[in-house]
């Protein structure tokens, strides 16, 4: 994708940087660099994971969402609030509490993303019928983690099923009811996601696997919580509801999708460090076994987004009490098959690699300089300190064949063996001169002895 045309909620406040390498250290995709005291994100790597926000001691790492501002763009609007919101209210009792608060404080109308889940679950327990498809099937929910294989696992792209996000198929179910109830025409209508994390807004900006999104932005929990809250602890109406089941609220924590679409043959995966190493395991064909792979990059899940604003650990608890007192629905039968007819369900555009891991186009000038980074790395120390700018050692000669770095002589430990050696010559030197000086001094002496 040309540069130009990129879209990363995950932004750098480079006024708060102090050019320390703690995001360096922890990016997956090793898209930090940190030159001339303060760190860089490379457009072409970010996944939009936000694992730089959680761990940036001075807050230089933002996601940029929508605002409450931006939905009088629109004439109507609908809220459609991720299952994680409801983790965000230690002791709620029922989701449509949240559901009424998102519209005291300015919607016209709301659709549980968690009922788009249900949908999304009956249409991967259809889709997993075609034996064709390479196992394991992996998730396309966490956009992050499609990224992610785009970028580092591009050959296990085949597995990656072509069923929409839960919040695409909400908001197309959501927009053609609402414009039919109000006759109205769709372009009136702005769908708004309550996202727990930047890589569902750059989803929505950027789509994986969809021409357009069916979503026109997304407002982060973390801004919308402190409005929220007065209105849902004021509650005492019971509006009557139909809510999501019990399985779509789940898909909020880690292995509440792989419970629902294979219970007894997933596996479910959170934190993007552990991610990679089932995926490693997958590229090493060591999971055929497996039917399903739910893969998180957050921990916990989506409650342990970096937008959230309750403990992920306290979210979990209270969207499983909440589940526990739910009706106990599945999506098999809470879904009909006419739904999955009605509503688009699968992926418009084939799952892309990302090239940026490349060297260059031309094959013979990669090998070139796949060759030049060979030679490279057999000077350098190997430590992975960081210290150069760049995340390991092999990233630096990377950056050096691709001009984005001068000499290896950034690299710290290079710099002091060679300071050591110049020292080192520098006292040989003075030492030669010394002795030399001496001979000069000694010689007239010697010359007079010898005369008489």
């Amino acid at each position: 994708m040309p540069e130009q045309t990129r879209y990363h909620s995950v932004r750098l406040d480079k006024e708060r940087c102090r050019g320390c390498t703690n995001c360096l250290k922890h990016c997956p995709t090793e898209a930090i660099r940190v030159r001339g005291g303060r760190a860089h994100i490379l457009d072409s790597l970010c996944i939009d994971c936000g694992e730089c926000i959680r761990i940036c001691d001075y807050h230089a790492k933002v996601a940029v969402t929508d605002t409450l501002e931006d939905i009088r763009r629109f004439r109507y609007t609908i809220a459609l609030p991720a299952p994680t919101l409801y983790g965000q209210f230690r002791t709620l009792k029922k989701p449509v509490y949240v559901l009424e608060a998102l519209k005291k404080i300015g919607f016209d109308d709301v659709f549980e993303v968690a009922r788009g889940a249900d949908v999304v679950t009956r249409a991967i327990r259809e889709r997993l019928r075609d034996t064709s498809i390479p196992r394991p099937v992996i998730s396309s929910a966490c956009p992050a983690v499609v990224r992610l294989i785009q970028v580092r696992f591009p050959e296990l792209l085949e597995h990656v099923i072509d069923i929409r996000q839960p919040m695409e198929v909400a908001a197309s179910i959501a927009r053609r009811r609402f414009c039919k109830a109000h006759d109205c025409a769709p372009e009136d209508v702005g769908c708004f996601f309550i996202t727990p994390c930047p890589a569902k807004m750059t989803a929505i900006r950027r789509p994986i696997g969809q021409a357009k999104s069916a979503l026109d932005g997304a407002i982060s929990i973390m801004d919308i919580y402190g409005l929220l809250l007065p209105h849902v602890e004021a509650m005492q109406n019971d509006p009557d509801f139909v809510p999501a089941t019990p399985y779509g609220v789940a898909w909020a924590t880690s292995d509440g999708e792989a419970n629902a679409v294979s219970p007894g043959s997933s596996l479910s995966v959170d934190g993007i460090p552990n991610v990679i190493r089932v995926l490693e395991e997958v590229e090493n064909n060591k999971l055929r076994d497996l039917e399903y792979l739910e893969g998180n990059a957050c921990i916990g899940g989506c409650v342990g987004g970096a937008l959230v604003f309750e403990n992920n650990y306290v979210a979990k608890a209270a969207i499983r009490r909440l589940v526990a007192d739910m009706p106990k629905r599945h999506p098999d039968t809470d879904v009909s098959a006419a739904m999955l007819n009605k509503y688009p369900m699968k992926n418009d555009l084939p799952f892309e690699p990302n090239a940026a891991m490349r060297l260059d186009d031309n094959l013979v000038v990669a090998m070139q300089k796949m060759n030049r980074m060979n030679q490279i790395m057999d000077h350098l120390p190997g430590y992975d300190c960081g210290s150069c700018g760049s995340p390991t050692c092999k990233s630096f000669a990377e950056d050096i064949v691709r001009g984005f770095v001068a000499s290896e002589m950034d690299c710290v430990h290079l710099m002091k063996e060679k300071i050591r050696h110049m020292a080192e010559d520098m006292v040989t030197l003075a030492q030669s001169a010394i002795d030399l000086g001496g001979k000069k001094e000694e010689h007239p002496e010697a010359a007079n002895r010898s005369q008489k």
